[in-house]
């Protein structure tokens, strides 16, 4: 596993151009496309804790705090709030741990499911009409790049 903190190889600076210029342009199209969709959501937005949250639940159904805690990277009392802030909101669940009573075990309710579903919606048509906006040969890039981002996003995952 490689550490970020470990002394390695630097690469070479055309490489690292690209990596900022690759996380610049992710970043910037997250935030434009949550804009966009943001414009004119019906619900409350959430924070970015939260959503990761919900995803790690969608992951692994019945994950508890202290489990999602560690797979978040974040301090088991800080996912105590967001779970309690989610399941206020009816985007969670918390159900007694039937081996051990002091733990609660996570699940999204259906109307996480349906908000999930309506972000994942409109965040495809979002981004599809500005894809089709695009000239064919940048849209054929970017369909032949997701492949290779997916096997970066792997990448990165594996070393942390």
């Amino acid at each position: 596993m490689v550490r970020y903190d470990a002394p390695s190889l630097e690469p070479p600076a055309a490489i690292t151009d690209d990596a900022d210029r690759l996380a610049k342009a992710v970043s910037d199209l997250r935030r434009i496309t949550r804009r966009t969709i943001r414009h004119d959501w019906p619900y409350s937005p959430l924070s970015p804790s939260q959503v990761e949250l919900l995803r790690a639940v969608v992951d692994h159904p019945g994950i508890g705090v202290r489990d999602a805690a560690e797979y978040l990277n974040l301090a088991p009392n800080t996912v105590s709030t967001l779970v309690g802030s989610l399941t206020d909101a009816g985007l969670l669940t918390r159900e007694r741990d039937e081996r051990d009573g002091r733990a609660a075990r996570l699940e999204v309710t259906a109307a996480a499911s349906r908000r999930r579903a309506a972000w994942r919606d409109r965040r495809a048509h979002v981004i599809g009409a500005a894809l089709g906006e695009l000239e064919p040969v940048d849209r054929e890039a970017i369909t032949r790049a997701i492949p290779a981002l997916e096997r970066l996003t792997w990448q990165l995952g594996r070393e942390e």
